[in-house]
């Protein structure tokens, strides 16, 4: 997956774009990324070579840096979407579900699967709707 992917955050203040192809993609099951992504997983894109260039709203972008850990989150300012970062190791890790454009890449693995949520097993059995149940 190479090429330009736009995204922006939820109240659309920041918008991004990312040139260039994913190394990976995770759905980590950490309890942080649980924690910071407020689901069962995280569910980030990785690059080693792709560049981060912000559109609009940079001045919004905070970045949380869990004390005593490789753990990182960037987020907008007032809506508290998970925005792109780079992990302290250099590698560009782009939240999945604040892309505008297609995603082509398929998860490539579950990851620390040891914190999975006690919950979050045969989800595929739970029933599924396409608009909120009973409305």
């Amino acid at each position: 997956m190479s090429g330009e992917h736009t995204g922006s955050c939820l109240c659309g203040e920041v918008r991004f774009e990312i040139l260039g192809a994913f190394d990976g993609f995770f759905l980590c099951h950490c309890s942080r990324c649980r924690k910071g992504s407020g689901s069962a997983h995280g569910a980030n894109l990785f690059s080693t070579t792709a560049t981060l260039n912000w559109l609009s709203g940079e001045d919004m972008v905070k970045t949380f840096d869990v004390e005593g850990t490789r753990h990182r989150r960037s987020f907008c300012n007032t809506c508290g979407s998970p925005l792109p970062r780079f992990h302290k190791n250099g590698w560009l890790v782009a939240p999945a579900g604040g892309f505008d454009s297609a995603i082509e890449k398929r998860p490539d693995a579950h990851i620390f699967t040891g914190s999975r949520a006690n919950w979050d097993h045969l989800l595929e059995d739970v029933p599924a709707f396409e608009e909120f149940p009973g409305q």
